[in-house]
């Protein structure tokens, strides 16, 4: 099982970037994905999560400091995750990091629940 996450860069603050996170080895419809992201001396942070109910419900969570900002989101056909990041903000800059769990009823926001990581990807913002 391999989560495989791209997509990181430099931008403007005010700009956008979309993350993208390919999973293979297995099928992971039925899983919990997530982003987190880690700032230089800080821990690692939850910031998005999805999981397909199977119909055309998708259920959404996000931290409240991308809330607005940041879309997840899942194409179950490709086994990858996106995250949309716009009005990027100077402390968005971290490395970002995808996640499989499939403890659903878990918290999602604790990055211990998950069981699967991809490398990270860095995300810089300049002012």
């Amino acid at each position: 099982v391999q989560l495989q996450a791209s997509g990181g860069g430099l931008v403007q603050a005010g700009g956008s970037l979309r993350l993208s996170c390919a999973a293979s080895g297995r099928t992971f419809s039925s899983y919990v994905m997530g982003w987190f992201r880690q700032a230089p001396g800080k821990e690692r942070e939850f910031v998005a999560g999805i999981i397909w109910s199977g119909s055309s419900t998708v259920y959404t969570v996000y931290a409240d400091t991308v809330k607005g900002r940041f879309t997840i989101s899942r194409d179950n056909a490709k086994n990858t995750v996106y995250l949309q990041m716009n009005s990027l903000k100077p402390e968005d800059m971290a490395v970002y990091y995808c996640a499989a769990k499939t403890r659903i009823y878990d918290s999602w926001r604790l990055s211990s629940t998950y069981d699967y990581w991809g490398q990270g990807t860095q995300v810089t913002v300049s002012s």
